[in-house]
């Protein structure tokens, strides 16, 4: 096969390309610089540009570019900036696919959990509506965006991904310097649900959706025991072996230091299940946060 990727360099496409050229896949990477080599493709995301040319005998695509939502404060700037990297971005890529002679027979496009606002205690699949809030709103059109390519027959995946849990990057990756020396904290009242994944088990399902033929829509790529942000900084600090802070670090704090981010990235949360992917049959190789932290740890 001959696989189309977006977001090739960050945490989770480098993952996935890994593991796609080890099984004998060819990769095109869309990147947003001058192609420096044969396996690149250019496109300007934000911009709306991309040839459908360049897109001609790929088999199936893998969309994962979209600018980061915890790198800095939500100013009206970035939020467009949010909005134009990943609704703008997806669009040009589904209109792209949709107008080829030979069409890919998959999209997986990126989405996240963030898509169901704050959930509270209550626990939610992929049948659940859309919540309220900029995170909502935004992964709401994210998806949408990828519409044209579904209108034009091609099979649509999008991926909704929680929390992911690496030892080389991404938003644990920030946290562990912060865990190494003692400091780590629950945040807020640390009630709030982070449903969470592996970057194995998310590599696994992504390839288990590209092989499915079945599965469309959206599909929750998190693991099935979801936990509270108290239990997440108690798991994280037992697998460094540090204690952690008595005292949680202080909503208003966050607030103050974080701005909107903190209130919708890290006050509420998702009590998010991956129910599509158990009842198609796909199996996690860390189901519990202990497990997946002892190994990317």
């Amino acid at each position: 096969m001959t696989i189309a990727v977006t977001g090739s360099s960050g945490l989770l496409g480098s993952a996935l390309i890994e593991s796609l050229r080890g099984a004998g896949a060819q990769i095109l990477r869309l990147v947003r610089h001058c192609p420096q080599n044969p396996d690149e493709a250019f496109w300007d995301p934000a911009g709306g540009v991309l040839a459908p040319a360049v897109l001609e005998g790929v088999d199936a695509v893998v969309h994962l570019a979209g600018a980061s939502v915890g790198d800095r404060r939500w100013t009206p700037e970035y939020k467009r900036k949010l909005l134009a990297s990943r609704v703008t971005g997806t669009r040009t890529l589904a209109k792209a696919l949709a107008v080829l002679d030979r069409k890919p027979r998959v999209l997986l496009s990126g989405s996240a959990v963030g898509f169901y606002g704050d959930t509270g205690d209550r626990v939610v699949d992929e049948s659940a509506p859309a919540g309220k809030g900029f995170l909502a709103g935004l992964a709401r059109e994210w998806e949408h965006a990828a519409g044209p390519a579904e209108n034009a027959g091609i099979r649509v995946v999008r991926l909704r991904t929680g929390f992911v849990v690496s030892g080389h990057g991404g938003a644990l990756g920030r946290m562990l310097p912060i865990f190494k020396i003692g400091a780590g904290a629950a945040l807020g009242s640390g009630r709030q649900y982070m449903s969470w994944i592996s970057l194995p088990d998310w590599v696994e399902a992504a390839c288990f959706l590209l092989a499915n033929e079945g599965m469309s829509g959206p599909v929750n790529l998190t693991a099935p025991e979801p936990v509270t942000n108290a239990e997440f900084t108690r798991e994280l600090a037992k697998a460094l072996h540090r204690p952690i802070m008595p005292v949680p670090a202080p909503a208003f704090a966050l607030r103050l230091a974080l701005g909107e981010f903190a209130q919708e990235g890290l006050l509420i949360g998702q009590r998010a299940v991956p129910r599509r992917l158990l009842d198609a049959g796909h199996r996690f190789t860390h189901p519990t946060l202990g497990e997946a932290l002892a190994a990317v740890l």
